[in-house]
């Protein structure tokens, strides 16, 4: 049941929310999944749709692939070097376009695709120099917008630390930049990661990441021809603790054929995102991987139809970003009437009436409480006792200090209400501040 929490005064509310900045703007990574801005955890089920090379079917294939229950759409950009670059305004019509169906948007730049045993790719460098010119149309845009550096950047027969290195230079010029958006990194080997490279070394890529925001892209075609294969690419990320999406697969590739029912059985299983490759306009070549025939929503391919329409399919289990429904889906796993209500102002810095305390989603009431004393020399008071890990008094919170007094402490039967990060073997306990903490599920 939702709490019921003194009221406050307006002035006292407004000055929380002006000191609190935008922490987690847009989404946000923790503990190996991705999330909306209020906190609710957001797995991508949808489509890519190849703009750079049809630009004319932006409207109608944007609209279409909502059509079919997708969450996410994927889009391939040009930086310029291989195809005809993207714009700045062409960007912000393809966010806008994304936004009016109600989307979550991929945007990636294609002309990486096979660098170093592709001669004519360009490298994810170029990628970073691109992103950088149209910053300004990013920005702002966090809660509707993922940031795939460069897809598939190395080919076959690289230099394996070329792909970390590359990709940690790529990170830090983006977040020196200002661009704060969850970034997506592909794996090497056309995306298929077949040596491990990005599997045995995600960690090292995301650890240089300051925001910590960072999700991990396989591309799954031939290489993941049996469950046995995808399950333990899938499982080494879980174990780490790092999120991973299936970027683009289908069901067959060239003459090859794809566990399809297995990615998409086994992604569902373990809250991975997926999206299929492609909406339509592929070269005969790879086989048949488009989605639909002629670029018409109503005359699907077999394969459009596994992805669209089966058991584990975008329509059975795709659930639209909150951003546009204004509610949360899952709730992180609590049922409605397990929300409480958010103890401070701050923690709603969007607004939008939901915000994050205690590891977990509150309602913003109009009558929220914060007391007068919290605000001392425009130092804050922390929302969570666990925010001061080294039990000093001070915590971090939004980006910025506070102050742990005990009115933000939080309690379940006399313990303390701890992160679940705390909680390393799952049994409901966890351990901080020298003391045994409860987990508030």
């Amino acid at each position: 049941m939702i709490n019921n929490i003194k009221k406050t005064s307006v002035s006292t509310i407004a000055a929380a929310l002006i000191l609190s900045t935008s922490a987690n703007a847009g989404f946000y990574v923790s503990s190996g999944n991705l999330y909306e801005d209020n906190g609710n955890k957001f797995v991508m089920r949808g489509i890519n749709h190849a703009h750079t090379w049809f630009a004319n079917k932006l409207d109608q294939s944007l609209q279409d692939i909502a059509s079919t229950g997708s969450n996410t759409v994927r889009v391939v950009l040009s930086n310029g070097h291989k195809w005809n670059q993207t714009s700045a305004s062409d960007v912000a019509n393809i966010i806008q376009k994304a936004k009016d169906n109600k989307m979550i948007v991929v945007l990636e730049v294609h002309d990486t695709t096979g660098y170093q045993e592709d001669g004519t790719a360009a490298s994810l460098s170029s990628a970073v120099d691109y992103w950088l010119t149209i910053k300004n149309t990013l920005i702002g845009q966090e809660d509707y917008v993922i940031v795939n550096i460069g897809n598939e950047p190395f080919g076959n027969g690289f230099n394996h630390n070329d792909w970390i290195s590359h990709h940690e230079t790529a990170i830090q010029r983006l977040r020196t930049a200002g661009l704060t958006h969850t970034l997506m990194v592909d794996a090497p080997n056309w995306g298929q990661d077949w040596q491990h490279v990005m599997r045995d070394n995600a960690n090292t890529v995301f650890n240089s990441d300051p925001d910590k925001n960072i999700i991990f892209s396989v591309h799954m075609y031939e290489v993941f021809n049996s469950r046995q294969t995808i399950s333990d690419y899938m499982t080494s990320f879980s174990n780490k603790g790092l999120p991973l999406v299936i970027g683009e697969f289908a069901a067959s590739h060239k003459e090859f054929d794809v566990d399809e029912e297995s990615i998409m059985s086994l992604a569902v299983n373990n809250d991975v995102g997926y999206l299929g490759w492609s909406w339509d306009g592929n070269d005969s070549s790879y086989g048949s991987i488009d989605i639909v025939n002629n670029w018409n929503t109503n005359s699907l391919t077999a394969w459009g139809d596994i992805l669209i329409n089966s058991a584990n399919g975008i329509k059975a289990t795709s659930q639209i970003a909150t951003i546009y429904t204004g509610e949360s889906n899952s709730n992180n796993g609590n049922s409605t009437d397990d929300i409480i209500a958010c103890t401070n102002a701050s923690s709603d810095p969007d607004g939008d009436g939901w915000g994050w305390e205690n590891n977990q989603s509150c309602k913003m009431e109009d009558s929220v409480e914060i007391p007068d004393d919290s605000i001392t020399d425009d130092i804050i008071a922390c929302t969570s006792a666990s925010s001061d890990p080294d039990g000093d008094g001070w915590g971090w919170e939004n980006n910025q200090s506070c102050k742990v007094e005990a009115s933000s402490l939080t309690y379940i039967n006399g313990f303390p209400v701890c992160s679940f990060d705390s909680d390393s073997d799952g049994d409901g306990w966890g351990w901080e501040n020298s003391k045994s903490c409860i987990i508030q599920y």
